[in-house]
């Protein structure tokens, strides 16, 4: 991915933020009252506004200096979605068997992390590119696997030494981040009063990369 900085908004003030997915469906409404539907994205795009963070201000200058460092809208950096930050459900831990990546063959050793968000039957795969290093735990065939694999945490991408035999079920847990980058060139601050301050917006939109 171009221009990003491997570095993370600060969580203290992303915590708290608005946001979530977007998807673009095109629709068409026929003379006959009938709808015709086209999924114009393959993966869902998100978006946050984290000026309701800013509670002193100290974090108005952890803005103000992470917003220089990035020129504005030239580099993305990593997000934490508070809501949606690990492989793992609720409250609990990443775990090694958390997410079917693939199934072995023999021949391959990439394997891509995802997240499988499934309803009645129906299931989406989001890719990972912005593991968080230190949480990655993977499986073969529910067996953990502590070492024979190396990951790429720019990517998300896990590479075995050897592959997975035929039929092995390749499994992994995790903490992510999202790549972001601010969705404005502009950033307004206000001097509140004396020793407090505040931002109108702060916000920021998904980089996703060419699939």
């Amino acid at each position: 991915m171009a221009a990003f900085h491997e570095t993370r908004f600060p969580d203290e003030i992303s915590y708290g933020s608005k946001g979530g997915p977007k998807r673009l469906t095109q629709v068409v409404t026929l003379k006959s009252g009938f709808e015709e539907r086209n999924q114009a994205w393959k993966h869902s795009r998100r978006s946050y506004d984290a000026a309701v963070g800013i509670r002193n201000v100290s974090h108005l200058h952890s803005v103000l200096d992470f917003w220089e460092a990035r020129r504005g809208r030239l580099y993305g950096f990593r997000w934490k979605d508070w809501l949606d930050y690990k492989s793992s459900r609720g409250r609990a831990d990443p775990d090694y068997d958390d997410v079917v990546l693939d199934v072995g063959d023999n021949a391959k050793t990439a394997f891509q992390l995802v997240k499988r968000y499934e309803d009645g039957g129906e299931e989406y795969v989001r890719p990972i590119n912005k593991p968080v290093i230190g949480t990655v735990l993977v499986s073969l065939n529910d067996v953990s696997q502590p070492s024979g694999w190396t990951l790429d945490p720019t990517t998300g991408v896990v590479t075995f030494a050897v592959a997975p035999s035929v039929g092995v079920v390749v499994k992994a847990g995790f903490e992510f981040d999202v790549p972001v980058r601010f969705d404005d060139d502009e950033i307004r601050l206000s001097a509140d009063a004396f020793q407090a301050g505040s931002i109108p917006s702060i916000n920021v939109i998904e980089i996703r990369p060419k699939t």
